[in-house]
């Protein structure tokens, strides 16, 4: 169960979906004709207003621009390197576009003039006429290339291309301008800082001869290091004292180690750390002791006397090591405290050489301070003078230009602007997408009924019939009219909906005018005619009568007489060409029977044309309109609303049913008939006429003739059995 509710869930999506699909395009295709309108409007527009646009030349000029640099470094140096500038680029776009480069070149081409003539005033300003020139000049940087591109817009392609060449030219003359003042400004600058300088070493070379002279400062002081005048003397001592302290603190840790350790460990460790002779030659006799002794062990006991000489042996050879590692552990004691002495005399020499190389350097120190400001100023001075050599091969070096034009500008064969294709091109997309709009935003205003999901969810009633567009009268086109399907379709809906089988008087209503309910219940009147019953159709709309048009007879007698008791019905009803169905006019209304159709006459006249005919129709103005369509509603037992497609707003169509159901009641109306529907262009109704046609069309054109009279004469003699079987037939006259 659960898989078939998600699969019919599934197929109403899918029917959703291409409904929703269907609905665009039937927007579409009902307002083709203002689409096709505006995208004619939009494209003409575009094409005339291109057509009379001044045509435009372009003219390019390529340059290759760089940072100025030189092309050597400083000296003794290599080339220099700048790094990337992004924003180098963006800064001379605004430099070419801006009035000091642009003034130039208007002034030299004279383009006030040019554009004041073509403005047809007598002069314009220099603002104006950059305000001009900058609108027509683009600036942009090839990709990937240190090229810029001038392009140039005029009317005149010989003009385009002088703008093009001049502004290029103005710019490197600006920039090679620049770049001499820079340089000159910077020479200029050097020579009196250098100027300043040499004068600053002439006083310092004075002071510090005056000082060395009052001083008395000996030649040796004379040299940079006068901080220190006895400077080879200092590095002795100091070499010296590092020296000590380093063999003294060895000594130390030797001795940290040595106290550390005893027995066997301790000869080890100075066999191996200070080894001497004698110590070496004691250690391998005692290895061999006791290499005989374990030799002799196995075999001869203890008191033996070789194993008792062995022992006595390695006895002795420890005493005498014993002996010999004491005297190195005190000679090393002694080395370290005789380090520690040389350590602290030469302390005191190192302190006792720099206090007098301090009071030394004390009496010479503004000698000293004298000769540093010296020896400064002569650097900065040397400094300066490579700078300013520098400066001046720079400027001999870099004389070429930084801009260097690779492509001059030529005229331009044909214009550039306006491009009439992709102009044209633009405004038919733009035509066609505003129309489109429009077609959807009339068709979101536009409030009228339009589908039959309008009529049942606004209205609340069904809809018995869609009649087709440009339908006249069936009875001119004959009962295999196309047109008599919508007809049928609608007779068998009536037939099904009405409460009573006896109910046989019927009235058309519509909410205003023009809405088809005249030509609807002549045609609904003919096809139940042709099915057999015996119909009249009564115009009973005094005021504005138009069903007699249709028949072509007059309309001198009729309903008005009868009721007036000036004739009687048998004078009045007309036979028409169709069988069985009768026709009864409105005749001439007097002023002063307006409200004849709320007589006795009127339901003495209905009950009575009831019991002679099968159907009985009466054609009605517009509900809304007069008062006499309500009083036909109330006195007739069926009512249906005619609804025309697309032209009054939903509500009114509400407000027509609603009268309707006060008037008779919701039984009364049976149901809504919407009128001249273009099939042809709305897919949405297909499904309910357009079947038809196709099938009828190419069954009846299969067919011969003969076997199409047999069928059309069958077709009728079975329709006349099923409403003889539907409906209640009375006597007829």
């Amino acid at each position: 169960m659960e898989a078939i509710k998600t699969q019919a869930s599934a197929a109403s999506g899918i029917s959703d979906s291409k409904l929703h699909f269907l609905d665009y395009w039937r927007i579409l295709r009902l307002r083709k004709a203002i689409i096709l309108t505006v995208f004619l409007l939009v494209v003409g527009t575009v094409a005339v207003v291109t057509h009379f646009l001044t045509p435009l030349y372009l003219s390019t000029v390529g340059m290759k621009v760089e940072k100025d640099t030189p092309d050597v470094g400083p000296f003794l140096q290599g080339p220099s390197q700048t790094g990337f500038d992004p924003y180098f680029f963006n800064t001379e776009f605004e430099v070419l576009k801006s009035r000091r480069i642009l003034d130039k070149v208007s002034e030299r081409l004279h383009l006030a003039k040019v554009y004041a003539g073509r403005a047809k005033v007598p002069e314009i300003n220099i603002q104006q006429t950059y305000e001009v020139l900058s609108r027509a000049v683009e600036v942009r940087q090839r990709r990937n290339t240190s090229i810029i591109e001038i392009s140039a817009y005029d009317q005149d392609a010989a003009l385009a291309a002088d703008i093009a060449n001049r502004i290029a030219e103005a710019y490197e003359q600006d920039r090679d301008l620049d770049r001499n003042d820079r340089l000159l400004r910077g020479l200029t600058t050097l020579s009196n800082a250098l100027s300043n300088l040499e004068e600053q070493v002439r006083v310092a070379q004075t002071n510090v001869d005056h000082l060395r002279m009052f001083l008395k400062v000996p030649d040796a002081a004379e040299t940079p290091s006068l901080v220190s005048l006895n400077t080879q003397t200092m590095a002795k001592l100091e070499l010296s004292r590092t020296e000590y302290r380093t063999q003294a603190a060895t000594l130390e840790q030797l001795m940290e180690k040595v106290n550390s350790k005893k027995g066997d460990e301790l000869r080890h460790f100075l066999s191996s750390a200070r080894p001497t002779q004698e110590l070496t030659a004691l250690i391998a006799s005692l290895n061999l002791a006791k290499q005989k002794q374990r030799q002799l062990s196995p075999d001869l006991g203890p008191e033996h006397p070789e194993v008792k000489r062995v022992i006595g042996l390695i006895s002795e050879i420890n005493d005498q090591l014993d002996k010999e590692v004491q005297g190195m552990v005190d000679a090393l004691s002694a080395q370290l405290e005789i380090a520690r002495g040389n350590v602290r005399e030469l302390e005191k020499l190192y302190d006792s050489a720099i206090e007098k190389t301090a009071q030394e350097n004390k009496s010479f120190a503004p000698y000293a301070k004298a000769k540093r400001d010296l020896e400064f100023s002569m650097q900065v001075r040397q400094s300066m003078r490579l700078q300013l050599n520098q400066e001046l091969i720079n400027g001999q070096i870099s004389k070429k230009s930084s801009v260097q034009v690779i492509d001059r500008a030529l005229q331009g064969l044909t214009p550039v602007r306006p491009n009439k294709p992709l102009f044209v091109a633009a405004g038919a997309i733009f035509g066609l997408l505003l129309g489109i709009g429009l077609a959807f935003f009339i068709e979101y205003i536009d409030t009228s009924v339009k589908t039959i999901d309008d009529v049942e969810q606004s209205l609340g009633a069904p809809v018995l019939g869609v009649i087709p567009q440009n339908v006249g009268a069936l009875i001119n086109e004959g009962a295999d009219s196309p047109h008599a399907e919508a007809y049928r379709v609608l007779r068998t809906n009536i037939l099904f909906s009405r409460k009573d089988p006896g109910c046989r008087t019927m009235t058309v209503v519509s909410g205003g005018a023009g809405e088809g309910k005249s030509t609807t219940i002549f045609n609904l009147a003919t096809i139940f005619a042709q099915q057999g019953s015996r119909v009249l159709i009564v115009d009973s709309d005094l005021r504005r009568p138009s069903l007699h048009k249709i028949l072509n007879v007059s309309n001198t007698v009729g309903l008005t007489n009868f009721l007036l008791r000036t004739a009687k019905l048998e004078e009045v009803v007309q036979t028409t060409p169709q069988p069985g169905l009768d026709f009864l006019p409105s005749g001439k209304l007097p002023s002063s029977s307006v409200g004849i159709l709320n007589s006795v006459q009127m339901k003495e006249f209905i009950e009575e044309v009831k019991n002679r005919y099968d159907f009985v129709f009466f054609d009605s103005p517009p509900i809304m309109g007069v008062s006499d369509a309500s009083i036909l509603v109330s006195e007739v037992e069926m009512a249906i609303l005619v609804v025309q497609y697309r032209k009054y707003p939903q509500q009114m169509t509400l407000r027509a049913k609603q009268m309707v159901e006060k008037i008779g009641g919701a039984e009364r109306l049976l149901g809504v008939v919407l009128n001249n529907i273009n099939i042809s262009q709305d897919s949405y109704y297909y499904y309910y006429s357009g079947y038809y046609y196709d099938y009828y069309s190419k069954s009846e054109d299969s067919k011969p003739d003969g076997e199409k009279k047999k069928k059309s004469r069958s077709g009728k003699a079975g329709a006349a059995v099923a409403d003889d079987k539907s409906a209640e037939v009375k006597p007829k006259y």
